[in-house]
């Protein structure tokens, strides 16, 4: 069992999201933590890059004050150090592309395995086009996460067949932001996916209340959620530690309440 896979072993999982180095590096660390403290099973840390193309605006403004605030891939990797003297909950990135590409694949990687990265989500990686990239990340160990979505259709079973760690299903169409409503039919997708893959499957992109949490729960292995984290970060910048826990535990609550 993979470091992720681990994730979901006692029941629904919760997944945050924060964008590294918003508002800065040590905040960064200290809202990860305080996700963890509110229940967090798994936390995804994002590389901030300047055209990210699965965000909404909420998630784009927070890469665009990281960046302003000086950060890069390395100093992305020194945070990951940090928060590894601290806590062994699996962290993910999630960046695109470029990044990757300009860093090396090999040496990217390499600096995932040595400081406990456990897997990558890189949504603009078109899925006919992950070989060499899966390649070097399965040879370092870390775990190339596969998103579907609702127009993934035909190719649905392809995609989970191959995944590794989880499988993220994407709940709407469109980019990343809160929703008020999520009208996908989601249980088919899930079922395609589990016909396919034993791995667990997590929801995200809109989900951003307990109720919300609860519901996708039922159907789910985990929720996904990094609009509505970035937002009080955006409200309340470095003041931000203590409602990010009191929401991260109130949406841990609802999921396990789906147990």
């Amino acid at each position: 069992m993979s470091k992720i896979a681990g994730a979901f072993k006692n029941g629904k999982a919760f997944i945050g999201f924060v964008t590294g180095g918003d508002p800065s590096l040590e905040k960064s660390e200290e809202f990860i933590l305080a996700m963890i403290r509110g229940g967090a099973d798994l936390v995804e840390i994002g590389i901030p890059f300047s055209d990210p193309i699965a965000e909404g605006v909420v998630i784009q403004e927070a890469n665009i004050r990281a960046l302003a605030a000086g950060a890069t891939v390395d100093k992305i990797f020194d945070l990951v150090a940090s928060v590894r003297k601290k806590t062994e909950v699996p962290l993910v990135f999630l960046t695109y592309l470029n990044p990757v590409f300009n860093y090396g694949f090999s040496r990217f990687f390499q600096r995932c395995a040595d400081l406990g990265v456990d897997g990558i989500i890189i949504p603009d990686l078109p899925y006919e086009e992950k070989g060499e990239l899966a390649e070097v990340a399965a040879a370092f160990g870390v775990d190339l996460i596969s998103l579907i979505a609702p127009t993934s259709e035909q190719r649905i079973k392809q995609i989970a067949q191959e995944a590794t760690g989880f499988i993220y299903v994407v709940s709407s169409l469109g980019v990343t932001g809160v929703r008020s409503e999520i009208k996908t039919d989601l249980v088919s997708i899930l079922e395609v996916v589990r016909s396919a893959s034993s791995l667990p499957t997590a929801v995200g992109f809109g989900i951003n209340t307990p109720q919300q949490a609860g519901e996708i729960a039922k159907i789910a292995d985990g929720v996904i959620v990094g609009s509505a984290i970035v937002k009080i970060i955006e409200k309340h910048g470095g003041k931000a530690g203590t409602c990010i826990y009191d929401y991260v535990r109130s949406m841990k609550d609802a999921v396990k309440e789906r147990d």
